[in-house]
């Protein structure tokens, strides 16, 4: 019988920021201008730092309510995120991803030597390729992405680089390199997303933070907060009244549901309604 359940791919560029996304990402913007893609501003939470964005994207909480309120905060989330929804729905789950990602989710602390692959069906993840270190290449990582998608064809698949944010901490957000890594990022996307839409998956293309001209992010500033939120195909209704506004981040994760055909977490939906 044919598996006909949805297929979603989420990839999220670390520290890409959203003016940068708008001018460097031109295969990705060339499908905004043909309009098989959507592009939207969403502001992240705060703080703006990377750990307690990932919890923020995959379970629409905010750090004041999941307790992950730096990055140093190493443990399981307790809250409910959309790798644990799928998986308790009977969907495939996978993610190529820093290795945070399994630390929220999987097992943590991680050790590098047991848990840089994971194949367990019992676990929110349950096909994990894991990276340590912020120099692991994208374009390997994009292939690990897509050995995981071809070996065991997950409904929800989570796709995390690491070297726009990177090449951000160590040269600034408005150099050379950083621009170079996003260009690139762009290189591997124009690769794989006419793949990944000939095959009909839903995809979604976004950041979990920006990065300022001085190489940091964490605080306030619009670049440190604003990122892309790119859409294929159809835009939802509930992003059709944002006016040009920028979007709460917290909607993301029931964003993420409903592509799945999933109930989002009470505390998702409580969360939204009240932004």
């Amino acid at each position: 019988m044919t598996d006909t359940s949805p297929r979603l791919i989420v990839v999220v560029l670390d520290g890409l920021r959203y003016d940068s996304a708008r001018k460097y990402l031109g295969y990705m913007e060339h499908l905004v201008e043909q309009g098989q893609v959507h592009c939207y501003r969403v502001q992240s939470e705060l703080p703006s730092l990377s750990r307690p964005l990932y919890e923020v994207l995959l379970t629409g909480t905010p750090a004041a309510k999941n307790g992950i309120t730096a990055n140093h905060i190493v443990r399981l989330s307790q809250e409910q995120s959309v790798f644990g929804l799928a998986a308790k729905a009977g969907l495939r789950t996978a993610a190529a991803a820093y290795h945070w990602v399994s630390e929220l989710y999987n097992s943590s602390p991680f050790n590098p030597i047991t848990d840089r692959h994971q194949h367990d069906e019992s676990k929110p993840i349950q096909h994990g390729i894991f990276y340590f270190e912020d120099q692991y290449p994208d374009s390997h990582l994009f292939v690990d992405a897509e050995n995981l998608r071809a070996t065991y064809d997950p409904h929800f698949l989570y796709i995390h680089t690491m070297n726009i944010d990177d090449a951000g901490h160590k040269h600034g957000g408005e150099s050379k390199p950083y621009e170079a890594s996003v260009r690139a990022v762009d290189g591997m996307l124009a690769t794989l997303m006419p793949l990944w839409m000939s095959q009909g998956c839903r995809i979604i293309v976004t950041a979990d933070h920006g990065m300022n001209a001085a190489g940091y992010h964490g605080g306030t500033e619009p670049e440190e907060r604003h990122v892309p939120l790119y859409i294929c195909g159809e835009a939802p209704d509930l992003l059709a009244a944002s006016d040009g506004e920028a979007l709460p981040q917290l909607m993301l994760a029931p964003l993420m549901c409903r592509y799945l055909g999933l109930e989002p977490s009470e505390r998702m939906i409580a969360l939204v309604d009240k932004r």
